[in-house]
């Protein structure tokens, strides 16, 4: 979904949609090699796909931290921002070692999908920023959430399984870090992805319409 901001008034019906940063397991009938031996273990398609993920994560919501320091309108939201520069720093450079030790190719720039969210936030002005930078990042975060712990419950690589793990901590991080904004809306938030299809896009409510 490429959702535009047309102005402040019709911005308060743009849905926050599913994470650019979530994951899901290849489907049946996707071009992808099936398992394959690594010095570090067997890797498999989800595993795979997760590195690239992870890597497309940073690609988008380094910039978006760094926005957030320039424009946000609170300390906590400054704070949030701040969070996301060092943890995805820190996580980027992991999962480049991760791609090199197991031979794989990653993404260099952020999918059209990633760019059309950094163009809205970019857009976004006060407390509109505010609004849809904590709201849109928690969305993200709650996305990979769950999915990060099958992967790292299930893999049986050991280059994976390390990366899962720091993925796991910073995550959480992220997530505490943007529900201490007070801008979640918790009754928006898709809810962990299930099989092929993605969840219902919610709308993002008007400022005061926060649920806590």
């Amino acid at each position: 979904m490429i959702l535009a901001m047309m102005s402040t008034a019709a911005a308060l019906l743009v849905p926050v949609v599913r994470s650019a940063g979530s994951y899901r397991s290849p489907q049946a009938g996707e071009a992808s090699p099936g398992t394959v031996q690594t010095p570090t273990g067997p890797l498999t398609p989800l595993d795979r796909d997760f590195v690239k993920r992870v890597r497309l994560a940073g690609l988008w919501e380094l910039p978006a931290g760094r926005m957030a320091l320039d424009k946000g309108g609170t300390p906590e939201v400054k704070t949030a921002g701040e969070h996301l520069i060092a943890g995805h720093t820190d996580l980027d450079r992991a999962v480049l070692e991760a791609a090199a030790t197991l031979n794989l190719g990653v993404p260099e720039e952020p999918s059209d999908q990633q760019k059309a969210w950094l163009k809205q936030l970019d857009a976004a002005q006060g407390e509109e920023f505010d609004r849809l930078f904590a709201n849109i990042l928690r969305n993200a975060h709650g996305q990979v959430f769950a999915v990060v712990a099958q992967v790292r419950a299930g893999t049986q690589n050991s280059t994976v399984r390390d990366l899962a793990t720091v993925t796991n901590s910073t995550v959480l991080d992220h997530i505490t870090v943007l529900e201490n904004t007070g801008l979640v809306n918790y009754g928006a938030l898709s809810g962990p992805p299930g099989g092929s299809s993605s969840p219902s896009a919610k709308p993002v409510p008007a400022p005061g319409g926060t649920q806590r």
